[in-house]
């Protein structure tokens, strides 16, 4: 992704509309900020006198800690990159976070709808496109250097690339990485790479059939009428969400729901499963 000569050298654009809006924010001279939660996707920055968490768009980075809430997180990743020990996939994580911090040394550039990312960051974080002072899109070079894979959440970059067109580049450019054998993908097993994936789609599909059942035995809420914490009691709604749902009511049709701003469409489709017009 290259960046626009003339947003490099002056200006910051501020966002024609609040926070979550569509509209990209352009913000330069961010500057990174260290924190003992800072990771190869997901970290803190200056933007403009304020300290924000930001987690990268389209990518993942490998977990740096195997806490009790990452956890089962760690060992869905070590399956994924083929790794038979969960101590290598941690230690890609370090590296990646490593890589993150020395290519952000210099100020860069962010660009953001400031729409908020799930996490246990306090205060929360947003998602964004950075791109270093170089002109390099992180998230970009992350995957090419086998430190992160193509996952996540993704929308139109700021250049303009549509979002499944971004994924799949970004996804042919993790294929050359593993061909490569470079970063995460050097500890991978190839003889119990297909073994560890079967085994974690298999765990996720009896989650997913459990996760359903209860979903069919709750009631569903209200969206038009829904509180606050009631919203905030659904998966994939915080505080922040549940203040763009409430703004955006009434909602007379589900393609209603599609237009809350900073709402992703799979949270859409979530947060319709869970509730009624």
């Amino acid at each position: 992704m290259k960046t626009i000569p003339w947003i490099l050298a002056s200006l910051v654009i501020t966002a024609c509309a609040a926070q979550g809006a569509d509209v990209l924010t352009v913000i330069t001279n961010a500057r990174y900020v260290a924190d003992s939660s800072n990771d190869g996707d997901s970290f803190h920055a200056e933007l403009n006198g304020t300290v924000r968490a930001l987690r990268l768009y389209f990518v993942d980075a490998p977990e740096t800690s195997a806490s009790e809430l990452t956890l089962r997180r760690v060992r869905e990743q070590m399956r994924y990159f083929g790794h038979t020990n969960a101590a290598e996939t941690i230690a890609c994580g370090h590296r990646a976070a490593a890589f993150t911090r020395k290519q952000l040394r210099e100020p860069f550039t962010v660009y953001t709808t400031f729409a908020s990312a799930l996490g246990s960051t306090d205060g929360g974080r947003i998602y964004a496109f950075v791109v270093t002072a170089r002109g390099e899109d992180l998230g970009a070079l992350l995957v090419q250097r086998g430190l992160a894979r193509a996952r996540g959440v993704g929308r139109t970059t700021p250049d303009g690339v549509a979002r499944d067109e971004q994924m799949a580049r970004l996804q042919d450019m993790e294929l050359m990485a593993a061909m490569k054998r470079v970063g995460v993908w050097v500890a991978t097993d190839p003889e119990r790479l297909v073994e560890l994936r079967a085994q974690e789609r298999a765990e996720d599909q009896a989650l997913r059939t459990i996760t359903q059942e209860l979903a069919a035995q709750r009631p569903r809420i209200n969206i038009n009428t829904a509180s606050r914490e009631e919203l905030t009691q659904l998966k994939g709604i915080g505080a922040a969400r549940a203040t763009a749902i409430i703004n955006a009511r009434p909602f007379k049709t589900q393609a209603d729901v599609f237009r809350v701003p900073g709402l992703p469409r799979s949270v859409a489709n979530e947060l319709l499963s869970q509730v009624e017009l």
